[in-house]
């Protein structure tokens, strides 16, 4: 009983918003690139983030000897690209996860996360690596204001 409830609620979650990768930068000789993603927020209408995050290439991999490592490295900037309109978002402190994408086979993973300031009417996104075996100091984040926003009914 207990595993169908979890399933059942895995199933029901809302998915995070997917990427879509709007730049690419080569960087070096090897092939690593800074990949630039679009990922609009599956809650907040009107509110487009792009992050930037190195992706390293085949042949650094196999030169280097460290096959599943990537940098947690990563920025973010969001912004008002339409009219906002607040869905049902998370009002707690710890808000409430935009997108996941894995960056290793089980270690890592790169995570945006939405806060909602209400005292400030601004919503903050943060972009940070979240490992396994340790936790990331590197991070990054972006505000949008909130001036006209409505809520969702």
């Amino acid at each position: 009983m207990k595993y169908s409830a979890l399933l059942a609620a895995l199933l029901l979650a809302p998915l995070a918003s997917p990427a879509e990768q709007v730049g690419e930068v080569g960087v070096d000789w090897v092939g690593n690139d800074i990949i630039i993603d679009a990922i609009a927020d599956p809650k907040v209408e009107g509110v487009t983030c792009h992050i930037a995050y190195f992706d390293r290439s085949l042949i650094d991999r196999l030169s280097n000897g460290n096959w599943f490592e990537d940098p947690s490295n990563a920025s973010i900037a969001c912004r008002q690209t339409g009219p906002i309109r607040l869905g049902d978002i998370d009002r707690s402190e710890d808000g409430e996860q935009v997108f996941r994408e894995s960056r290793s086979i089980i270690l890592k993973s790169l995570r945006i996360k939405r806060i909602f300031d209400e005292a400030n009417q601004t919503l903050i996104y943060l972009v940070h690596a979240q490992e396994l075996t340790q936790g990331s100091a590197k991070m990054s984040i972006s505000t949008v204001p909130l001036y006209d926003a409505t809520l969702a009914d």
